[in-house]
Order: structure tokens, then C-alpha cells, then sequence
């Protein structure tokens, strides 16, 4: 098993927090690296999609909704009976586990491409519609609190947040340019891991800096935050199977469901549940479930997927 490059500067991040060095992204940096990651992602994938018949992706694309969907309702209960949580926090945490990572998926698609294992090139598509139906059935789920939420407001979050917007604007653009992409893909697609890479070296430092957090949680935060990556990264496997992907999709939509939301959910649940304890959701996904899909699960779901093909 063979971590991908891009995984060492997660790791540097990481151990430049544990030891305590002023290694910090500016701020500013860190926002172009996340607005390049987005855009790079949803232009590849949008350009694609002229390539690819609506029989082809209507049926999938309703499959996927079907698995956001689907997600968080597997989260919820575990979260609720067993962690003993309050419905709020356990809604809108569920919520989280729903969504995706677009940083996750972006390691993934680097170990594909490093590998040189072919995958649907549409997949962003598939990114940008699992980031709502989670947030919509995390709301429902903690329909006793929703009074007072601003459904304006909320679905304004939901439609325009950052990650919503630049990831679709990129699959529109792609889709709309087509074979014209090839002007600026010198930029988005060979800059791509290097750009990862620095995301991902701050990305291990902020995981790092809430490790603190785990430890005042318990067990069942680390029991939980590791356990549910797996149970949706089993289903997205088994639905990918199902959809007739090939490998690299199988694995891709295993690591989409595996992964879980730190920046689109926070965002859309700070507006429809304001009352729900945000900390602990961001320290679930991002400090346990992040690492461990990043050094763990996805080499071996790469692993898992090759075997069986």
C-alpha cells in the first residue's frame, strides 16, 4: 500500500503543529487554494459532459441524490441511540456525514491520476450533488428546532455558498466550452497536485490543532468518526458496482461516501440549526475522519477495488 505524494505534506502540517512551529498558510493563500481546487475540479469534470448521453447520467446522477440522501439517515441513529446525543447535535452532525469533502475526493483523483487508472470523467458531477441532499434530511431529522431558522437565508447558503457556486460555475464553464478548456488547463490541471499540496500541508496543521478535542470527547468520537467513513464508504463501493462504473469510479464514489463535510454543511447548518454545537461536527469530520481517509482509507479502498477487478 502506497501513499500518494501530496499525502506527505498533510503529515508535515500536522507535525508542524504537534511541535508547536509558526508553519501557518496565510489566509488569503489558503482561500486561492481552495477557489483553485474547486474551479480545476468542476472544469475537468464539466468538459467532459458533453462526451457522455443524459441516458447515461440522469439515471446515475438520481442514484447519487438517492445516496446523499441515504447517508445521513445511516448517521443519524448511530448518533442519537448510541452516542446518546441530543437530537440537534445529532441531526446536524449526520448532516456532515451526508455531504463530501471536496479535499478527500481531490487526494483521490491525485492517486488515480498519479497511478494512471482511467475513471468517469463527470464525476464532479456527482461531488456537487451530494452537497445538498445531506443538509436538506439534516434539517428535517431536527425538524423540532426549526422554527426560528431563517429559510431565506438558508437557502440562499445552500445555492451560493462558495463550494456550491465555483464547483458548478466550473461544470457549466467546462460543459459550455468544451474542447476550449485546453487554453487554461495548462494552469488548472498541471498546477493541480501542486496546489493540493499546499492545501492539504494546512489542512494538517488545522487537524492537528483539534486533536485536543478528540481527546476530551471520549471514545465514541474516535469510535464513530472512523466506523461511519467506512459504512458509506462500503455502500458508495457497492453503488458504484451496481451503476456499472469502472474501478476508478467504484473508488471514487466509495471515497465519496467515506468522507465528510467541513465546509459547505458548517456553513448551511450555522444558518438552519444555530443552536446545534458546531465544534464538535468540525471535530469529527476534520480531525478524525479526514486523516483517516486521507492515510488510511483510501489506499486501501484503491487496494480493495483493484483486487476485486
Amino acid at each position: 500500500m502506497q501513499l500518494d505524494v501530496v499525502v506527505g505534506f498533510f503529515i508535515l502540517g500536522a507535525l508542524a503543529q504537534l511541535v508547536r512551529s509558526d508553519l501557518r498558510l496565510p489566509t488569503g493563500l489558503y482561500q486561492s487554494c481552495v477557489i483553485f481546487l474547486l474551479l480545476a475540479i468542476g472544469l475537468k469534470g464539466g468538459a467532459a459532459l458533453s462526451t457522455y448521453s443524459a441516458s447515461t447520467l440522469i439515471p446515475q446522477s438520481l442514484a447519487v441524490l438517492a445516496f446523499g440522501t441515504l447517508l445521513p439517515l445511516l448517521a443519524f441513529p448511530l448518533l442519537y441511540w448510541i452516542g446518546k446525543w441530543s437530537r440537534l447535535d445529532a441531526a446536524a452532525t449526520a448532516a456532515h456525514y451526508g455531504s463530501v469533502s471536496v479535499a478527500t475526493y481531490a487526494v483521490a483523483v491525485a492517486l488515480l491520476e498519479t497511478k494512471g487508472i482511467d475513471y468517469e470523467a463527470y464525476f464532479p458531477l456527482f461531488v456537487a450533488l451530494l452537497e445538498v441532499p445531506a443538509i436538506v434530511v439534516g434539517i428535517l431529522l431536527a425538524r423540532k428546532s426549526m422554527q426560528n431558522s431563517n429559510k431565506g437565508r438558508l437557502a440562499h447558503e445552500l445555492t451560493c455558498n462558495q463550494g456550491v457556486l465555483l464547483l458548478l460555475g466550473g461544470i457549466a464553464i467546462g460543459a459550455w466550452a468544451g474542447e476550449r478548456t485546453a487554453a487554461v488547463m495548462p494552469f488548472f490541471g498541471q498546477l493541480f497536485h501542486g496546489v493540493l499540496a499546499l492545501f492539504l500541508l494546512e489542512m494538517g496543521r488545522v487537524a492537528a490543532a483539534r486533536l485536543a478535542d478528540v481527546r476530551g470527547q471520549g471514545a465514541f468520537l474516535l469510535s464513530f468518526g472512523i466506523f461511519m467513513p467506512l459504512l458509506g464508504g462500503a455502500a458508495g463501493g457497492a453503488l458504484g458496482a451496481l451503476l456499472g462504473l469502472s474501478a476508478g469510479g467504484i473508488f471514487l464514489l466509495a471515497v465519496l461516501g467515506s468522507s465528510a463535510s467541513y465546509i459547505a454543511v458548517p456553513a448551511a447548518m450555522s444558518v438552519a440549526l444555530p443552536q446545534a454545537n458546531a465544534s464538535v461536527s468540525i471535530t469529527l469530520s476534520l480531525a478524525i475522519t479526514f486523516p483517516f481517509n486521507v492515510l488510511v482509507a483510501i489506499p486501501v479502498y484503491l487496494a480493495f477495488v483493484q483486487h476485486w477487478s
